[in-house]
């Protein structure tokens, strides 16, 4: 049993709303469970955070406590097949990032038509990246390969303790981590979600990106003009525009690439956030190109200074309001905000336990009033999370 200390931004995801990362993968062969589980443990032994729950430290901290039954594991049978899932929790009851309970769950459920492997795993434990470097390794240990070990140091995210006299404020919040303090967050009920999947097609894309282009003569990325179709499209859905609200698109930003002292395999959550604000006029009558610059020029500002700054804010709110502050910082603007989450880089070629790559998957997320940018041939697919009807 071992004693791992939390980093400041590990906190966004712990308590209500703490948003796990949860995928259900669909398989056409039913591999064997307890090859599977062993294969499972020998994996744990390079990923040992992943056995853990959340314990109170003090009044300011928790700790990941490495235990038995930190991680849970069942086989399960079913009559329908992957098709006729319409929602994760139908197989898996996603983490909650709360004392004593478990932070990883994982699922196999064999169908009549093959099986399914659902996980989900607390976001105080992992980001995309670590996620899919855990499923990957253990792919890999089932078929006798090597992997690429995970980086367990993370001395480099625990910032100095700094005095600091005057309260953090919502646009410190703001101003020095690209997040928004409020209201605490509300644990999603067991409604079904308004979930709503588009397509977007390279072709579109390309001439977004034309257009763009030739107006700024700036090299945008794929991300901006679809971040920024994004904002422009449904914040108006979901706001109203009385008394012209400043709107905001929230970026997540894996900073393992921008911090040189973080190793490119840290294990753990590597985000900060970049976000761009436009009055709701100035939205509505914005072309892609004036909003993907904003897009563009927020996340140029994420840089070493912005991430230790981000660190070392989340870090001074929490000494100052205790634990339950960070149940009360949102990644979104809870009225007029969008987050918008780019992982087209999925490996899901890569996650072959020995039965074959999965033919499908699906995710599930709680982040209301997001989108996620999947891959998909010849384009990209959208997955938006409505805001329940008034």
């Amino acid at each position: 049993m071992s004693v791992i200390s939390l980093t400041p931004v590990d906190y966004l995801f712990t308590g209500t709303g703490a948003h796990p990362v949860t995928f259900a993968l669909s398989y056409k062969e039913n591999p064997d469970p307890a090859v599977l589980r062993r294969y499972l443990d020998e994996t744990l032994k390079h990923f040992p955070t992943l056995s853990s729950k959340l314990r109170r430290a003090s009044k300011h901290n928790y700790v990941f406590q490495t235990e038995d039954n930190g991680l849970s594991f069942e086989t399960l049978k079913s009559s329908f097949s992957f098709e006729e899932l319409k929602d994760v929790r139908q197989i898996i009851t996603p983490v909650r990032s709360k004392e004593k309970e478990p932070l990883t769950k994982i699922t196999l459920t064999q169908t009549p038509k093959g099986s399914v492997l659902a996980v989900s795993i607390s976001h105080a434990l992992v980001d995309g990246f670590s996620y899919f470097h855990f499923l990957s390794s253990w792919a890999r240990i089932c078929k006798g390969q090597h992997i690429l070990k995970p980086s367990l140091q993370r001395e480099q995210l625990l910032p100095s303790i700094t005095d600091h006299e005057k309260p953090i404020t919502f646009n410190y919040i703001l101003s020095h981590c690209g997040l928004f303090y409020g209201q605490k967050r509300h644990e999603l009920g067991t409604d079904p979600i308004r979930e709503e999947r588009i397509f977007i097609s390279r072709e579109v894309i390309r001439s977004h990106l034309e257009e763009a282009k030739q107006k700024y003569e700036i090299p945008f990325s794929e991300n901006d003009i679809i971040t920024a179709l994004l904002w422009k499209k449904y914040i108006p859905l979901w706001s109203d525009g009385k008394n012209n609200p400043t709107t905001y698109v929230t970026c997540p930003f894996d900073f393992r690439r921008s911090l040189r002292e973080l190793s490119k395999t840290y294990l753990g959550c590597a985000l900060c956030f970049a976000t761009a604000s436009i009055d709701f006029e100035g939205l509505v009558k914005a072309s892609l190109g004036d909003l993907a610059i904003l897009v563009r020029n927020a996340v140029g500002k994420v840089n070493r200074d912005y991430i230790l700054g981000s660190l070392q804010t989340l870090e001074i709110l929490r000494r100052q309001n205790g634990l339950v502050a960070m149940e009360k910082v949102h990644l979104r603007h809870p009225q007029h905000g969008i987050v918008v989450t780019n992982i087209t880089r999925l490996p899901i070629r890569d996650l072959d336990f020995g039965t074959g790559a999965p033919v499908s998957f699906l995710t599930y997320t709680e982040i209301l009033r997001g989108a996620a940018i999947l891959p998909a041939e010849n384009g990209v697919e959208i997955l938006v999370l409505h805001p329940p009807k008034s």
